[in-house]
């Protein structure tokens, strides 16, 4: 009789425990399941940080290449007896000094406009920059803390 008893509280232990693992097996997909969910809405985020900078870098590239190219254009006028030329005889088809004064009106209105424009680039650079910043920032504190709860 007492080994019958021994024998059902055996029983009764290993189903608890069997119980137990079963649980913990649970909670232990869960925890692979939100970590996985988490991984890639990680990934997605990453990646589409990525392609910001990475067109961001494109369009750097860009504006750079056509600010030396604005460059060139602004030390080659200054250089070249070829443009120089070209400018004074652009200048002696003017017949009065009112279409001096209106060519001289455009360039002026071209120039600031160029000038304006210059200075929204610079300030959506800043902006880009400051916000990729965040971005980095961002994804290396999500790492860390992914990493601190694994």
């Amino acid at each position: 009789m007492n080994q019958e008893l021994l024998t059902q509280q055996w029983l009764a232990e290993i189903q608890t425990l069997k119980q137990q693992l079963a649980e913990v097996q649970k909670e232990r997909d869960a925890g692979w399941e939100s970590a996985e969910k988490w991984r890639k809405l990680y990934n997605t985020e990453s990646e589409q940080r990525r392609t910001d900078a990475q067109l961001s870098q494109q369009a750097i590239a860009s504006l750079k290449t056509e600010l030396e190219k604005l460059r060139g254009i602004e030390k080659g006028l200054l250089d070249d007896t070829t443009l120089d030329a070209a400018i004074k005889q652009e200048i002696a088809l003017l017949t009065s000094v009112e279409e001096l004064q209106a060519k001289l009106i455009t360039i002026i209105q071209e120039r600031d406009h160029l000038k304006q424009a210059l200075k929204t680039e610079q300030e959506n650079h800043e902006q880009t920059r400051k916000s990729l910043t965040t971005a980095l920032g961002d994804a290396i504190d999500r790492l860390t803390q992914q990493r601190e709860e694994t």
